[in-house]
Parts: structure tokens; sequence; C-alpha cells
């Protein structure tokens, strides 16, 4: 995998964890998503949390990009992070 997408995969989750913009949760959940993707591919695991209905959203958005190899969904995290977070 290119090292260079790695380093700004990196770059843009460091961006994104140490934000204080206050997005709307369908946009937080496409972060969440990429992210997972990007990260654990389709191996899912069950989101933390206790709120069974916001894991069920999570959970069902990471499912959505079953179909998007790892590369191709960090270079979608990054696309998010640059659209929302300037």
């Amino acid at each position: 995998m290119d090292e260079n997408l790695n380093k700004k995969f990196e770059e843009a989750y460091r961006k994104a964890s140490n934000t204080d913009i206050k997005l709307p949760p369908d946009i937080m959940l496409q972060f969440y998503a990429y992210y997972k993707q990007a990260t654990k591919g389709n191996n899912y695991e069950n989101p933390s949390g206790n709120i069974q209905l916001r894991n069920a959203f999570k959970l069902n958005a990471w499912f959505q990009l079953s179909h998007l190899t790892a590369t191709e969904a960090k270079k979608e995290y990054i696309k998010l992070v640059n659209k929302f977070l300037k």
C-alpha cells in the first residue's frame, strides 16, 4: 500500500480526532464507517457504547461500505476530512 496514502490517512485521522467542529450525525457516521472500513475491512465488530440504536446506525453505515477496499476507504476518508474540516 502506498506509504504516502497511509501518511495522509493518519494526518486526516488526527485532524478529525482533534477537531472542535460539531458535525451533523450523518456526517459523523460517514467518518466512522470509512475509518472502520479502512482499518478493519469487513471484519465487523460491535461498536463501542451502550446506546443500541446508535450502535445499529454505526454498524449499518459500515456494512454499506463493504464493497470498498482499504485503499478506497482511506481515500474517501481523506476527502471527507478535507471537505468538512478545512
